[in-house]
């Protein structure tokens, strides 16, 4: 499944990273702290957060993340817009909680 198809099935806001919205999702990984998603997330997948500043990307880049779903509605700081825009990694965003819409991306990459 692709971001793109994601973005639509979930009703996502895409916040940047447009040029990424191709990259295949290979599944997905929910914390807000940086050094435990440096630690568990695996390439291609997304990632859910409610973190918006700058090493987010970091991590994002390191990791070779497919995309970053922002909760409850936070937006990226303008930093993290221009890292993922050079990344081509997409920043998502959802008016959901992460409980909400991790258990909507669960159920969207294990049908």
């Amino acid at each position: 499944m692709t971001v793109q198809e994601i973005v639509s099935q979930l009703n996502l806001t895409v916040c940047s990273g447009q040029e990424g919205l191709q990259r295949e999702v290979k599944g997905g990984y929910t914390s807000d702290l940086l050094s435990d998603v440096m630690g568990h997330a695996q390439e291609g997948d997304i990632w859910v957060t409610l973190q918006t500043h700058k090493n987010v990307m970091a991590i994002a880049s390191l990791k070779e993340i497919a995309a970053i779903i922002l909760v409850k509605g936070h937006l990226p700081e303008e930093d993290t817009l221009e890292e993922s825009n050079n990344e081509n990694i997409p920043i998502l965003s959802s008016p959901l909680q992460t409980f909400e819409i991790t258990g909507q991306l669960y159920k969207l990459l294990h049908p």
